[in-house]
């Protein structure tokens, strides 16, 4: 029998310093002895066997039975070692050597040992004295023995002329009693900032997702009481997702098992509340399933996580026992079904593997130049997260991401790993993650000690990498993908929203609404109105409201980002720089360090740094580019140490080369509709005169949106002293083409009635003017009048009606009758032959002039009509000429639901008398 032990009196640390250990070559009746009293002088206090089939499903099948042994006897800490050692020497047995194997667990008081026996004596190891090479890593044939080099504390190979056995020893980590996990000590400014009181929510969903149970915390966090949530949806207060590309919803994550993330609750005044939760879902004594959520602050998320260690049975391995290996032994199963919980599993199991005081991961940007923070546990905070760092940054081979390096004290190479600066960290390993020779992203673990880490480290931390590249990567693009089809969707419903308006505020508005919180934090949008005027700030928007207003006064007293048309994000230092000092000017004045005096310090500080807070993190400046003219800048921003991922970037930018085009889609739209207005105020009357004894009201209402004159229109003007004149018409159509006669009849009327020509003169020369447009002309019924007030409180009218509905008189009685006939409309025939017809007005008659807009109101088939326009009027006996006109529109307006399609005018004129009643 050969034996291949470790030699000397006392066991060899467990992280050795260099080298494999030597072996020695002893008789065979002493080896044997040897090798059973210097591995097994502890006392054995459990065991467990299992033999396995030559098959490649044994791998997975001796996996699991190491795994559940370890973790059934509570040696939770070495499970990822044993299980890795296992796996490669019953690989070497079953599938290499063809034969069976068998494993023999050992637990004593100071360790565990596990043999691996097959029947394939006649291999060998190399002797003591000969020269020690193991060869490449991923040579399949002595790794197995290399990897126990590395990983176990004591190990040996013995053989028999029917058997090899190789055997391992793992010791048991000396902890502090009662300690599972731990992190470094930190200064108190370092410590993950909270309230006063960190409250914790206590809620309880059943299987339909309704409340049944909210706790006191609860309300305090959010605003409502028990009752009011009880027996509501928690999706009814859940904003979820905050980015688009999540797969899982709220009601899919309360079906889990086991859920950890964070979401949004909507408070009590509207707000959105970042909360970190953490869902376990139980069952009661009679078998109803819910779910318990414990809900935090989102700062205060290391209240509530806590990784899940204990790694379940393995169920998932392919035929040759070897498909789930590489994932599973270092991640455990089951394994987070999400990037971001597989990477935060993956920096804690190589923080614990290494028993290192800081673990970190990084992913690489598609083009491999920069490398972007994904996960980190053990670090100060998440501050980190997104920050972007070269992939060749410091001096030498160790700068590099592409290759492992160790740094035994990282005060001596500063900057080396930007990440760990002033993080108290000295010693650090990292390694990289590839895949198919790419790079895809760089693992790192560190120590607040220096010289804690060697070459052999990073073997062991290069290992685990290797076997979850692939994993990582696909959960990477999958995430992308998500990622890419939510983008895609935003863009759509962002593209329908920005669409649907085409008012300037109302798109700024959206353009804010619309980041916020989806893309980021908080946002500000500069407008240019022109190219010779400086950017203005027109809109601030947080998801905190109570801190719109403080971050819309930071950023009034600073100088605005540069209008620069190059596309794409720019990172802008100047709000967090501002934010910086005024915090660090209110708390010198609050410790009466300025000079100057101390009053209203509590009052003063707290928005102050409430606002340093909100902008402190990452601010970048988005052009908004429109028919090649810079029009503004959008402004994304992220709270205190916050990043960018490269991702939201993108997505932002293509964000604002939409909102671009609708801002100045809607600016364009308020220049031609505010020119359409001016011009169309023109054509209406300036004001109405007052007229002694004649009480005269006009209501006026063109059809189509912007449009406030159309082919209807009034007027009443002095013709000389005593006399008025007065029309109501309606050109054909609507709009401005009906707009351009309507305004040369209104000036032309006024024109020729001061001439001193009468009435059916007037409406002659005004039908050859319109007759001269040519193919603009348009016909026109034109209803036109002169009006003399009489001594006696009566009034006189000459009247011509050219086409136009007919004015109706009421008397006093309460009857209503035309005032005049009808004759030929203007604009069709070269020779008219009109004539005028006088009316007298007793004191307390009206007389209603309107627009076929108002008789021909149509609901269905029915019609408004000259008989249905009289029957409203007769009920306006001793009625107001305002109150008359009110009536006739109110009647009109509900006549019909939908709205007008015609213009509308009414001209009611009341005779009062002498005496008004």
């Amino acid at each position: 029998m050969t034996t291949g032990l470790i030699p000397g009196g006392q066991p060899p640390d467990p992280r050795p310093t260099g080298g494999l250990p030597q072996q020695r070559q002893e008789p065979v009746g002493q080896a044997a002895l040897h090798v059973d009293n210097r591995s097994r002088s502890s006392v054995i206090t459990a065991r467990a066997a299992a033999s396995f089939e030559p098959v490649g499903r044994s791998v997975a099948s001796a996996r699991s039975f190491v795994r559940d042994t370890l973790q059934g006897w509570g040696f939770a800490d070495i499970i990822d070692d044993a299980v890795v050692l296992t796996s490669e020497l019953v690989t070497n047995a079953v599938v290499h050597a063809g034969t069976s194997a068998d494993v023999l667990c050992l637990r004593s008081d100071d360790g565990v040992r596990i043999e691996v026996a097959d029947r394939y004596p006649e291999r060998e190891i190399p002797l003591q004295g000969q020269a020690v090479n193991m060869g490449s890593p991923d040579r399949e044939g002595g790794r197995g023995l290399q990897l126990c080099a590395a990983l176990a504390g004591r190990w040996g190979v013995e053989y028999t002329p029917t058997h090899k056995q190789v055997w391992f020893q793992l010791a048991l980590p000396e902890r502090p009693v009662g300690t599972r996990a731990a992190g470094p000590s930190l200064p108190a400014d370092l410590l993950p900032l909270a309230d006063g009181r960190v409250r914790v929510a206590v809620v309880q969903i059943d299987r339909t997702g309704a409340i049944t149970a909210w706790n006191e915390d609860g309300e305090e966090l959010f605003g409502y009481a028990n009752e009011q949530v009880i027996g509501k949806p928690l999706t009814d207060l859940a904003a979820w997702p905050h980015t688009p590309g999540t797969s899982t919803g709220i009601a899919e994550a309360l079906q889990l098992s086991r859920w950890e993330g964070s979401y949004g609750i909507r408070d009590a005044n509207g707000r959105i509340i970042s909360v970190y939760a953490s869902h376990l879902r139980v069952r009661d004594t009679a078998g109803e399933p819910s779910t318990v959520c414990l809900l935090v602050r989102d700062h205060e998320r290391a209240v509530l996580q806590t990784p899940l260690r204990v790694p379940a049975s393995d169920t998932n391995t392919g035929a040759d026992g070897q498909s789930a290996d590489p994932f599973e032994v270092f991640i455990g199963s089951p394994a987070p079904d999400d990037l971001d919980g597989l990477l935060q599993r993956t920096v804690e199991r190589a923080r614990d593997m290494l028993d290192g005081d800081s673990a970190f991961l990084l992913l690489a940007t598609d083009d491999e130049t920069e490398l972007e923070v994904r996960a980190s546990t053990g670090l100060p905070s998440a501050r980190q997260r997104f920050a972007r760092v070269p992939v060749e940054a410091g001096p030498g081979r160790y700068g590099s991401a592409r290759m492992p390096a160790v740094h035994d004290d990282l005060t001596a190479v500063p900057g080396a790993v930007p990440l760990l600066s002033g993080t108290g960290m000295r010693s650090v390993v990292t390694v990289p993650l590839k895949v198919e020779g790419r790079l895809t992203g760089s693992l790192g673990v560190a120590a607040e000690a220096p010289g804690r880490y060697s070459n052999e480290e990073a073997l062991r931390l290069q290992f685990a990498a290797d076997r979850i590249a692939l994993a990582v990567e696909s959960a990477r693009l999958g995430e992308l993908e998500r990622l890419r089809r939510g983008s895609l969707s935003f863009l759509v419903e962002a593209s329908d929203l920005l669409a649907g308006t085409l008012d300037r505020d109302q798109t700024l508005a959206l353009m804010a609404q619309m980041t916020v919180p989806t893309l980021a934090a908080w946002c500000a949008v500069y407008t240019i109105a022109d190219q010779a005027s400086e950017p203005y700030l027109s809109y601030v928007l947080h998801e905190d409201e109570e801190l719109i207003d403080g971050i819309k006064s930071l950023l009034s007293k600073i100088a605005p980002p540069d209008p620069v048309p190059t596309p794409g994000a720019r990172v802008w230092s100047a709000p967090g720089e501002a934010a910086h000092q005024a915090a660090l000017r209110s708390s010198m004045r609050s410790l009466g360090l300025s000079g100057g005096p101390t009053r209203q310090l509590a009052s003063g500080i707290g928005p102050t740094l409430a606002t340093a807070s909100a902008v402190g993190g990452e601010t970048v400046v988005l052009p908004l580019v429109a028919r090649n003219r810079v029009i503004g800048m959008l402004t994304l921003g992220k709270p205190t140490d916050e990043h960018f991922r490269q991702e939201i970037l993108e997505l932002a930018e293509d964000l604002s080369r939409r909102a671009a085009l609708a801002l100045d889609n809607a600016r364009l739209y308020s220049e031609r509709t505010a020119i359409s207005q001016s011009l169309q105020r023109s054509l209406l009357p300036p004001e109405l005169p007052e007229i002694d004894g004649v009480e005269v009201e006009v209501i006026y209402r063109a059809a189509g949106e912007g449009n406030e004159v159309g082919g209807d229109f009034y007027d009443l003007f002095p013709i000389r002293d005593g006399a008025y004149g007065f029309a109501i018409g309606d050109v054909c159509g609507t709009g401005p083409n009906a707009a351009a006669v309507t305004g040369l009849a209104r000036h032309a009327l006024r024109l020729l009635a001061r001439e001193g020509l009468s009435g059916p003169a007037v409406l002659e020369r005004l039908n050859s003017a319109i007759l001269d447009e040519g193919a603009r002309s348009r016909f026109l019924t034109l209803l036109y009048g002169e009006l003399w007030p009489q001594e006696d409180g009566s009034a006189q009218l000459k009247v011509v009606c050219a086409g136009h509905p007919l004015p109706l008189r009421l008397r006093q009685d309460g009857t209503v009758e035309p005032a005049a006939e009808p004759q030929p409309l203007l604009g069709v025939m070269d020779d008219l032959e009109l004539y005028e017809q006088t009316v007298t007005l007793d004191p307390g008659d009206v007389l209603l002039c309107v627009t076929d807009g108002v008789t021909e109101r149509r609901e269905g088939t029915r019609m408004l009509g000259d008989d249905g326009l009289a029957d409203v009027l007769t009920t306006c006996t001793g009625l107001t000429a305002g109150a008359v006109a009110a009536r006739i529109m109110r009647a009109v307006e509900r006549f019909a639901q939908d709205a007008p399609s015609d213009d509308m005018a009414i001209l009611a004129m009341r005779v009062p008398g002498l005496h008004k009643d």
